[in-house]
């Protein structure tokens, strides 16, 4: 980093620090009974020369979007449009995926873009598409276009990972899920109403744990089972990280993807695999038929931190509300393992089940009314990994929740505002580059030894950040876009606590 810079954002953090210091424990008014949040009357004006963007992050991305290629591949593979006039491919894609990462919610926000000349300035543009063109723009995609799309993204994502030191290599924690998308309109193609009874469509998610990243979107129609197409995909997904260099591959996923029939496909690639698996009725007698003595306690690992140091549970209020108006309260007593051996009618190879009973007691008020055993089973190919381990991968492939709720709420990927499945399925997998943008920012951000421990928190920071505060702290900063010889400067208007990280990214770039 530049040593005036780096004097600068330290004079900055001292400077904000000086000023919120007294204000810790509290302070005096200014005035008794005057409000903190207050002014002079305020004036406004028009600035006649100078020029500013709110998001002067947008810089950092647009620069790493060149670093590793991506806008040049998309031009020369991609081949969407017969004939540019004047936008190329990777124009309207970076389009729609710069107005995300801007912090627009719709297509309609990408208009107040194309009217902010400091913004065009910014990305050397002339003019950007605007909304309905991008819209179009969607609507020209097949579905042979979109695979094509999401396997330049993954080519380049490959690079990226091997950028990457061996360790991050290790082991490829690859989960995939279902999710349904609800539509408004009534005129949708290729909508249908799921099994939730939500109108809308149903995509596939393929993603990988490890940098929270979506691999593949999948859109299908809302009344599609959530395993349709799956193997395929994860079959795809797996030949992906292979050739990324990954040691080891790990598949995760709930109930609906245990396909029997692709198992032996699987074990026999050398891909582990930990799924959920049906609680039938044959599988819970089997269970039930087990000795006591076959059963361990599972110890959670959040329990096993504060063994020794127990902390103060905070009151249970909605128990509270349950007992006092006598409500059907099932309560957790505890949770023991245990396994048994299994082959599966289609597969040739026998495998592991591991048996999760719970024991659950019923309770109205104050009074017990039952106790009963619910069971959940997982299976496994995996011989070395213990029986709590084995839940732990599958209770953690739930962490998908999230990056599904982030692609859904944060970037709003996961939704539907044209009027046709491939249409739709295109947006999703192009507003979702934004997010994959922010595992990238992360990944590529440098290591050096001397400050090893914090440059690598930094990066787990910044990956695991929602997508609304990546854009607060590392995006929307205040900048002026300055043309001084022929360099194009971003002035950062504002201090930010982590505007350390953006340099070092610069720099890196």
């Amino acid at each position: 980093m530049n040593p005036t810079i780096r004097r600068l954002l330290a004079r900055r953090k001292q400077k904000i620090e000086a000023r919120l210091e007294p204000a810790i424990g509290g302070r005096e008014p200014r005035v008794e009974g005057q409000p903190e949040l207050t002014t002079q009357r305020i004036h406004y004006e028009m600035a006649e020369r100078t020029q500013a963007i709110p998001c002067g992050g947008i810089g950092a991305i647009h620069q790493l979007v060149q670093s590793v290629g991506l806008a040049g591949r998309i031009d020369r593979e991609l081949r969407v449009l017969k004939q540019p006039r004047p936008y190329q491919d990777s124009d309207h894609i970076l389009n729609i995926a710069y107005n995300v990462l801007c912090g627009g919610k719709t297509l309609d926000d990408i208009e107040v873009r194309r009217n902010d000349a400091a913004f065009l300035d910014a990305l050397g543009a002339r003019t950007i598409p605007d909304p309905t063109t991008a819209g179009d723009y969607c609507r020209r995609f097949d579905s042979v276009d979109i695979w094509r799309l999401m396997r330049i993204i993954n080519e380049v994502r490959v690079d990226v990972w091997r950028r990457q030191p061996a360790d991050f290599r290790r082991t490829a924690h690859i989960d995939v899920d279902g999710s349904v998308v609800a539509t408004t309109g009534e005129c949708k193609e290729g909508m249908d109403r799921s099994y939730t009874g939500v109108w809308g469509y149903h995509p596939l998610l393929v993603t990988l744990a490890n940098t929270r990243e979506p691999l593949f979107i999948i859109n299908r129609s809302g009344n599609r089972p959530s395993h349709e197409g799956a193997p395929t995909v994860l079959n795809c997904a797996i030949e992906l990280c292979w050739r990324a260099g990954f040691q080891d591959i790990l598949l995760r996923g709930d109930t609906d993807f245990t396909m029997t029939t692709h198992l032996d496909e699987w074990n026999d690639d050398g891909v582990r695999f930990v799924f959920g698996y049906d609680a039938n009725p044959t599988f819970v007698n089997r269970a039930g038929n087990l000795g006591d003595q076959e059963y361990a306690e599972l110890v959670r690992r959040a329990d096993r931190l504060f063994v020794k140091h127990p902390r103060a549970k905070p009151p249970r209020v909605k128990e509270e509300i349950v007992r006092e108006r006598k409500y059907l309260n099932q309560r957790l007593v505890s949770e023991e393992l245990a396994e048994f051996e299994h082959r599966p009618i289609k597969a040739a190879y026998t495998y592991r089940i591991i048996v999760l009973r719970k024991l659950i007691v019923d309770e109205r008020g104050q009074q017990c009314l039952e106790t009963n055993y619910r069971y959940f089973f997982y299976v496994t190919n995996d011989w070395n990994l213990s029986q709590a381990e084995v839940v732990a991968e599958a209770n953690g492939r739930c962490n998908q929740e999230n990056v599904i709720e982030q692609l859904k709420n944060g970037a709003r990927a996961l939704h539907a505002p044209l009027n046709t499945l491939d249409a739709n399925w295109a947006y999703m997998v192009i507003a979702s580059l934004a997010w994959t943008l922010k595992a990238w920012f992360a990944l590529l951000l440098p290591i050096v030894s001397r400050w090893r421990q914090q440059h690598e928190r930094d990066r787990e920071i910044v990956l695991n950040m929602e997508f609304r505060s990546f854009l607060q702290q590392l995006i929307l900063i205040p900048a002026q876009i300055v043309h001084s010889g022929r360099q194009l400067i971003y002035r950062l208007l504002a201090w930010r606590p982590d505007l350390p990280i953006l340099f070092r990214l610069l720099d890196a770039l």
